[in-house]
């Protein structure tokens, strides 16, 4: 019997990106993203690859990212302790540092822009827990149901609880939640931060806790719909859900806290990237992945991507939920080429998006975009682009330059809208390098993304990287990265605690504590491996310095000196600076819970034998030359990659066309194939 498929879906903005790994071979499908009917594509890509065989389906989506950025969301009612509901239009008071200076300037969540919960939804109830948990006024139920009564009238469909210091005691928060089922009925959502996200300041829990109700609604029918969609293909394996740091989590896990998985989809190829980075003997990675809308940045040092503790939705709208690191710029594909008001030329922000889409398409689109741009220039050939599945007409780009309101000449035009989207791409990643620490001469970029080979080449002569590498199905790496991932649990609690010997005891009971929560929910035959970490600062420092390693088994007065240590060495490592006469605090203990889990193998290609590696054709590549000369018309060699085996070298100007993506070779580069299939591409 053949073993059975594994099936991963990305959903992004554009495309729905699904691949398939059976018996040892990859297979893909691309079907565009519906806004109407988010699920529909996700169950026609799975049907076009089949599912009756997969044994796991794996899922990544911003499905809720994209419901709070547009505010398509459900009406969700918040409680706090009176004289504190106004904490999700204050903020944490901070600003953009670019809008330090301006006086106009809003949060976009705050009450005077577009607040996620209204402030007549926002009710204070009586009551007062202590930072030591004792309880300064009991909860006023009377009062309280005042208030739910109100929210009652308003017919609200979910109600998100955050009291003071309730991480320390959540008696408050469940007697108040049983009140909500008691006023408003038992089929509401309820989300409880001392559940969701039971860690210290209440801003970042409060903000968490009102995602989480937001996702409980909005992924409560989609959940529903996929997963009766897919029984009714003939799956009967287990559905994942992919959360912020592109781990996977069983369905059922997923919606009891879904907060966690508002934000995935980009998380997956850093995943990927690290995975394949491995096989390859790569550990040092700028990863970039381009799409229709944003070029989404991550880096991977010493084989592990970074991840963070928390991250924004908006800015300063935060949710407290581990995630890799990913930094999104607006350059992507459908980044619009527009005319400044002093006439200069300008790529992005604002993009075309999938409606109508670049002008070549023939849906509508009147302005250039970025598409348009490798069109007029000849990168993208019609009948080649996607396979063929989607055509392109190179007359509507050029007369969407030509309309332009400039007197550039079209061949200007062009080539500074080129470089003006490389350097853009570029200057992002060098910024993204700059705030890690490192230095992008000593990294590879990981092009992948629909747009990420045809672009990211060309920045090699500003960014100084090393190399860029293009793994196999760029176009779908990001899906890919869902069949590269491990399944993770993780459990954390915030207790301050002064790092001493008689420490010990508290934070064993701490451990234990999470341990047991974590153990209740796992299957006891499967071979987990156990993670312990803990946050920490110096005393009297706010922020802390996360994921500090705690070893194994009970703690005693040694462990703790092991456990300062290592506070000390991973402080110096990210701050350069070490402060051993100073206390450590333990602020936020945590346990993963790592589920060893079945993942992709990129087949090994087989090396070149008889004939040389021969171009299908030649093509004409217009305005990067000198454009004095024939508008900068270049000669290119146009190649299968289908057609390339492991050891072959093409050198530029060259495009390596296939399905769904395409490589660009600049002049003076070369490209050589590695065993795998990837493409490692250098300067001369």
């Amino acid at each position: 019997m053949s073993a059975r498929a594994m099936i991963a879906v990305d959903v992004g903005g554009t495309f729905t990106d699904v691949v398939a790994i059976r018996e040892g071979k990859i297979e893909t499908a691309k079907v565009s993203t519906s806004y109407t009917s988010v699920c529909q594509p996700v169950l026609d890509g799975a049907q076009l690859l089949g599912v009756d065989d997969a044994i796991v389906f794996n899922h990544a989506s911003t499905h809720g990212l994209n419901a709070v950025i547009t505010r398509r969301l459900p009406k969700v009612a918040f409680l706090t302790t009176e004289g504190h509901r106004d904490m999700l239009d204050i903020g944490r008071v901070w600003r953009p540092s670019e809008s330090l200076l301006d006086p106009n300037w809003r949060r976009s969540f705050g009450d005077a822009a577009r607040p996620l919960v209204p402030r007549y939804l926002r009710r204070g109830v009586r009551e007062r827990t202590l930072a030591d948990g004792t309880a300064l006024f009991e909860l006023d139920e009377g009062q309280a149901r005042a208030q739910l009564e109100v929210l009652k009238k308003c017919d609200v469909e979910g109600v998100a609880i955050c009291l003071l210091n309730s991480y320390v005691s959540p008696v408050h928060e469940i007697r108040l939640r049983e009140l909500v089922y008691e006023v408003l009925g038992a089929d509401i959502a309820c989300s409880i931060s001392s559940e969701v996200s039971p860690l210290a300041k209440e801003y970042p829990r409060a903000s968490t806790t009102v995602i989480d109700a937001f996702m409980k609604i909005i992924y409560r029918d989609y959940t529903s719909e996929l997963q009766t969609g897919l029984t009714d293909l003939g799956f009967d394996g287990e559905l994942n859900f992919a959360d912020c740091a592109a781990t996977l989590v069983p369905v059922d896990r997923a919606m009891e806290f879904p907060y966690r998985i508002v934000f995935s989809g980009p998380s997956a190829g850093t995943v990927a990237s690290a995975h394949f980075g491995a096989m390859i003997g790569q550990d040092q990675l700028l990863c970039a992945d381009i799409g229709g809308t944003s070029c989404d940045i991550s880096v991977v040092t010493g084989g592990r991507p970074t991840v963070n503790t928390s991250f924004e939705l908006e800015h300063d709208l935060i949710v407290n939920a581990l995630a890799n690191d990913i930094t999104a710029i607006a350059a992507g594909g459908g980044s619009l080429v527009t005319i400044g008001p002093t006439g200069e030329l300008r790529v992005g922000p604002t993009s075309a998006g999938s409606d109508p889409g670049p002008a070549c398409y023939g849906r509508g689109g009147t302005q250039p975009t970025t598409t348009d741009i490798c069109v007029m220039i000849g990168i993208i050939e019609p009948g080649e682009f996607a396979g063929g599945e989607v055509h392109i007409n190179r007359d509507l780009s050029r007369q969407a330059f030509e309309g332009l309101d400039t007197e550039f000449s079209l061949a200007q035009r062009v080539r500074y809208a080129y470089e003006m989207a490389v350097n853009n791409i570029s200057e992002g990643l060098f910024n993204v390098a700059i705030k890690h620490g490192v230095d992008p001469r000593d990294f590879s970029v990981v092009a992948y993304g629909a747009a990420g080979p045809m672009l990211l080449p060309a920045t090699m002569d500003t960014l100084h990287c090393k190399q860029v590498i293009v793994p196999p199905h760029p176009g779908l790496f990001s899906a890919l990265g869902l069949l590269s991932a491990d399944q993770v649990f993780t459990v954390n609690r915030s207790s301050y605690t002064i790092l001493s010997a008689d420490a010990a005891e508290h934070i064993n009971a701490i451990f234990a504590e999470m341990e047991a929560e974590m153990l209740a929910g796992l299957d006891a035959s499967v071979a987990v491996t156990f993670e312990r970490t803990f946050d920490g600062h110096l005393v009297g420092q706010s922020w802390d310095t996360p994921f500090v390693p705690v070893p194994d088994g009970a703690l005693d007065a040694g462990s703790i000196s092991e456990m300062i240590a290592a506070f000390h060495d991973t402080y110096e490592e990210r701050s350069g600076n070490r402060f051993e006469q100073v206390a450590v605090e333990g602020v936020t203990f945590r346990i993963n819970a790592i589920l060893d889990t079945p993942k992709v193998e990129y087949p090994a290609l087989a090396a070149r034998t008889g004939d040389a590696l021969a171009p299908v054709r030649q093509t004409t590549i217009r305005y990067l030359g000198d454009l004095a000369v024939n508008d900068g018309e270049q000669i290119a060699s146009v190649y299968d990659r289908d057609d390339l085996r492991a050891g072959d070298v093409i050198e530029g100007p060259a495009i390596i066309s296939e399905r769904l993506s395409t490589t660009f070779i600049s002049s003076g580069q070369v490209a050589s194939v590695g065993p795998f299939g990837e493409l490692i591409i250098t300067k001369e």
